[in-house]
């Protein structure tokens, strides 16, 4: 694969930028297109919300070819198409008149998640900053968690303005004329490997980490790790309802978990050199069941409500740092998108069924108490098993 050694540190703000348009435009909006699907293809909230369900489902599915594509020097050509996927879907979407369209849509969507998100990007940055890809991801997740602050508020502006079917047509421009010719142009340098020998290497190099204890021990890691954390979205402003917060304060406080994971991210910036990534790798996921357990010590006082969006806000967005980083440091760095990608299904099934394994748990005398401590305890299998994959990859390298 012919890359430059140091590339331009600019590479990981452009790509950043396509990240919060992407995030922002898709996985965001589609909140704010919910209502108005359910109103012009007489759906019910269960039949719109299907249409995301298999957007992930398909991203999942698609997460393990597209990461192999990307070991093997084809950055440029999936991530551009990947982002036309999106934008071309959007485009057609003005004029979608049946819910079997609209699910097609979006599957379409989920594909070009798999291309163009976190993963993609990350195993990207992981091939040109062998030696420094730490920070070149935490830097691309400033932008990445600022997408919903952004998209949000700029999404629903459109619909009041434009209407859905215009700010759909915008979304598809921003997609298709900024997102697209950004990964053709600052993945222009990646080339496709010339020889038939260094594929084979890599496919028998895989195949040697699926027989190793690590790739599943993080692999469980950053599953479980997951459920946790997508369990509680759909929920939290009930949680904190019933937590002794007031309507205004259950809703505005939610909203600012994106800042407090930008600013956790901004820490951990200025702190990469001063902190051993192995020890902040320890550490940093403790802050979710720790986020958790604050609810339950003090489960209806407004104070420990505070604690735990602080400790939950943060702890999220360093989390998205240690997962996505964690494959390269323990166990290949060749092979990251592939094994990431083999993830993608559990990943994808786990985001679905733990908001609803929540609420399932929900009881009207004790609200959420039995689902938060399920929740603590999934942490903690997590943690240790990224634990054991740390200790068993450290001895194997001394």
């Amino acid at each position: 694969m012919s890359m430059r050694t140091k590339p331009s540190f600019a590479m990981v703000w452009w790509l950043s930028l396509a990240q919060l348009i992407t995030w922002g435009s898709s996985f965001y909006g589609f909140a704010l297109f919910m209502g108005p699907m359910e109103q012009h293809l007489h759906l019910t909230r269960s039949e719109s919300s299907l249409a995301f369900s298999l957007a992930l489902l398909c991203e999942g599915l698609m997460a393990f070819v597209v990461g192999r594509w990307i070991d093997k020097g084809y950055a440029k050509q999936v991530m551009t198409w990947g982002s036309a996927c999106v934008g071309l879907a959007f485009l057609v979407h003005r004029w979608v008149d049946s819910s079997f369209a609209f699910y097609a849509l979006w599957m379409l969507i989920g594909a070009g998640w798999s291309a163009t998100l976190y993963n993609p990007a990350f195993t990207v940055l992981t091939q040109h900053y062998p030696h420094d890809f730490r920070r070149a991801i935490i830097t691309m997740t400033f932008l990445g968690g600022l997408a919903s602050t952004v998209f949000i508020p700029l999404v629903a502006f459109l619909e009041s303005r434009l209407g859905w079917r215009d700010a759909l047509t915008v979304l598809a421009v921003l997609n298709l004329l900024i997102c697209v010719p950004l990964h053709a142009w600052i993945l222009k340098e990646i080339q496709p490997p010339s020889h038939h020998a260094s594929n084979q290497n890599s496919k028998q190099s895989l195949q040697q980490h699926l027989k190793q204890a690590p790739f599943w021990l993080l692999g469980a890691f950053i599953v479980l790790m997951m459920a946790a954390t997508s369990a509680l979205p759909p929920h939290m402003v009930s949680l904190l309802r019933e937590s002794g917060m007031n309507n205004a304060w259950a809703i505005a406080v939610p909203a600012s978990i994106g800042v407090l994971q930008v600013l956790g991210r901004l820490v951990l910036y200025f702190l990469n050199d001063r902190v051993p990534v192995h020890q902040a790798n320890r550490w940093v996921p403790w802050l979710i069941p720790s986020a958790f357990a604050m609810l339950l010590i003090g489960y209806g006082q407004h104070s420990f409500a505070i604690a735990f969006v602080v400790l939950y806000g943060v702890g999220n967005g360093l989390l998205t740092i240690v997962k996505g980083t964690s494959m390269a440091e323990y166990v290949s760095r060749e092979n990251n998108g592939a094994l990431n990608g083999m993830l993608g299904i559990p990943l994808a099934l786990s985001r679905g069924l733990s908001p609803w394994l929540l609420g399932l748990l929900w009881q009207q005398e004790i609200g959420y108490r039995y689902g938060l401590m399920l929740m603590v305890c999934v942490c903690a299998v997590a943690i240790v098993c990224m634990l054991l994959a740390q200790k068993i990859s450290l001895q194997k390298n001394l």
